[in-house]
């Protein structure tokens, strides 16, 4: 029986991965560098940055740095500007928090995510919250979500992971945890063949729950 739900973030929660890609596609232009969506995706898997093709173009660390900086904010405004609601999420995460403890572990760092997640109140249905600066090795690395079990003091048998990308999904497989893969447009190009589940919308979770707890 699963008694933890631990979810991703981005692309899960909130209706973001396709904004954070433009943003950095639109810095890294003003450094004169393309970066195409399939190559993004090729090396989101890998958990690569994007910076690093700033890097080997030849261009200046601080120019870098400053243009980061200037992402940021194309994203932040983005994140303003953009309906990122994902429909049915709020009474989703209410009435599975009535049964399960679950908690965010997302690659985001905190300043996004928490303007992500002002003025929005899916937060109140999570026992913590995993940033980027709360560990060492992002996803694909199981490093995040084995962090998560020891803050619950869970067992990876009782977890189900969500995700929607393929980095998502190698580190929950590799904490040896159960993932259910919910359908991204963007990330639809993704190899999901080693999820336990695939939703095409949350919507499908519960039935995915009641059926384990059978």
């Amino acid at each position: 029986m699963k008694r933890y739900i631990l979810w991703d973030n981005d692309g899960v929660l909130v209706d973001t991965e396709y904004w954070y890609f433009k943003a950095t596609q639109r810095a890294l232009a003003e450094l004169g560098v393309a970066l195409e969506e399939a190559t993004y995706l090729q090396r989101m898997v890998r958990g690569a940055s994007s910076w690093e093709l700033a890097a080997a173009a030849g261009i200046d660390p601080e120019q870098i740095a400053r243009k980061r900086e200037q992402r940021n904010a194309y994203y932040e405004a983005f994140l303003t500007d953009q309906d990122i609601e994902i429909p049915g999420v709020e009474a989703l995460l209410a009435e599975l928090s009535r049964s399960h403890a679950m908690a965010v572990v997302t690659t985001s760092t905190r300043p996004h995510f928490e303007r992500i997640h002002h003025n929005r109140t899916l937060l109140q249905h999570m026992d913590f919250v995993l940033t980027r600066e709360d560990y060492v090795a992002s996803k694909p690395d199981p490093e995040p979500y084995l962090l998560a079990l020891q803050r619950f003091g869970a067992r990876a048998d009782e977890c189900l992971v969500v995700e929607d990308s393929q980095r998502g999904l190698q580190s929950a497989i590799a904490a040896g945890i159960d993932c259910a893969i919910v359908h991204n447009a963007f990330t639809a190009s993704h190899d999901f063949s080693g999820a336990r589940h695939r939703l095409n919308s949350l919507a499908e979770l519960p039935g995915i729950l009641h059926d384990s707890a059978g």
